[in-house]
């Protein structure tokens, strides 16, 4: 019998077990991979962002915004920052607030995870399946291939779908529909984006700085300045993750979805025609795509060349239509979207266990007493930039208090 039984040993399951632990509270924790902390490893590039010292609750979403802003409430990045120092793991801020470990190592922040809940009695089963869960009277029994266990409070720290291949499944949801929690649908979000578009087969590899327009059902809905990938299956890169969410929400919504790309954002359509212009030989046998590569990368230019219908194949049959033809194409390529990569590409997961029947100061179910939900099992993400690791540890030091 266990005071606390986690179910999952990631981010929130690692830190609550710690914080119980240190209370004086029994904890076992059940883990289905074959390590503990397997999806945190890839995080940051393997450099585990742990937090951002910007937080602040429109970085976050949900379908419930109260229940962010009260959880958030109090916990700032020095409450993170003060938690990590008491295991040993010192900090560093790099570009735009993110934080991460100052080895720069994901393995490290996971090896002292497991350390810390080891020495303070945390029992840890790895590659352990749970397969059912119930209450009787006021116990929990949960039931693996082999044992039945018993607790008095449960915590559910599973995650979601997202990055199937490092474990994440929608069985935490599954449990929580046992408890009769009702659940918010769950999307891929920070993911890359999909498209049919003929052109896309010439630009595979091109990385350009951008300013991303989502356009849905021919209505502007949102914006992001940043990095572009072309792919054979369509985009990535920071600016697309970072407006991916929007566009998962609009098409499983059935909307048309469309991206406008900047392909050169500092600079405006008439500065454009200007230097373009400016640069304009008429006796000139050179080339237009040569021309053109002296402005933007090679495969761009091809494709520029084709989505603007120019028909002169030197510089010196170029006239003033066709420099406005090819400046509207470099400030508007469009890309229709049909598709994400879905939850198998996707970073985290939009939506879960819906937050209106959760208390935000301590995670517990208001529907079964000592019940618990903490991390991405939540309905709430965040942006990318250390922003759902921060929920993740708030989340699981919430539930000691």
């Amino acid at each position: 019998m266990y005071q606390n039984i986690i179910i999952g040993g990631g981010a929130s399951g690692l830190v609550s077990a710690i914080c119980l632990a240190r209370k004086g509270e029994s904890v076992l924790i059940l883990e289905k991979n074959k390590i503990v902390g397997k999806k945190l490893l890839a995080t940051g590039n393997g450099r585990c962002n742990i937090s951002n010292k910007n937080i602040n609750s429109l970085n976050f979403h949900s379908s419930n915004f109260s229940f962010i802003r009260e959880s958030i409430k109090d916990f700032n990045f020095s409450k993170i920052e003060s938690f990590f120092n008491s295991i040993g793991i010192i900090l560093v801020e790099l570009k735009d607030g993110k934080v991460y470990p100052m080895s720069l190592k994901a393995s490290s922040v996971v090896d002292i995870l497991e350390y810390e809940a080891k020495v303070l009695g945390v029992e840890i089963c790895c590659n352990t399946l749970v397969k059912q869960t119930t209450k009787e009277n006021d116990k929990f029994i949960v039931k693996t291939d082999d044992t039945t266990y018993r607790s008095k409070k449960l915590i559910i720290a599973t995650g979601l779908e997202a990055s199937s291949q490092l474990g994440g499944s929608s069985f935490g949801l599954d449990i929580a529909s046992s408890f009769n929690h009702p659940i918010i649908k769950t999307l891929p979000s920070l993911v890359q984006l999909c498209s049919k578009e003929d052109y896309l087969k010439y630009l595979v590899g091109v990385k350009q700085d951008a300013l991303v327009s989502l356009i849905s059902n021919g209505e502007f809905i949102s914006e992001i300045r940043g990095d572009i990938l072309f792919t054979k299956y369509g985009v990535s890169g920071l600016a697309v993750l970072d407006i991916s969410r929007e566009v998962s929400l609009r098409l499983d919504n059935y909307e048309y979805c469309l991206l406008n790309i900047d392909l050169m954002p500092d600079i405006n359509k008439n500065q454009l025609v200007q230097l373009l212009s400016s640069r304009l030989n008429n006796k000139s046998d050179k080339p237009i795509l040569l021309w053109l590569e002296g402005f933007i990368n090679k495969k761009l230019a091809k494709v520029i060349i084709d989505k603007s219908k120019i028909d002169s194949k030197v510089l010196k049959n170029l006239n003033k239509k066709d420099i406005n033809k090819i400046v509207y194409t470099i400030k508007n390529l469009s890309l229709e979207i049909n598709l994400t990569k879905g939850f198998d590409g996707a970073e985290v997961s939009a939506g879960g266990v819906d937050t209106r029947y959760i208390n935000p100061k301590n995670m517990h179910s208001l529907l079964v007493n000592n019940l618990y939900f903490i991390g991405e099992i939540l309905d709430v993400d965040g942006n990318r930039g250390g922003y759902n690791l921060h929920f993740a540890w708030l989340s699981g030091i919430r539930v000691s208090l």
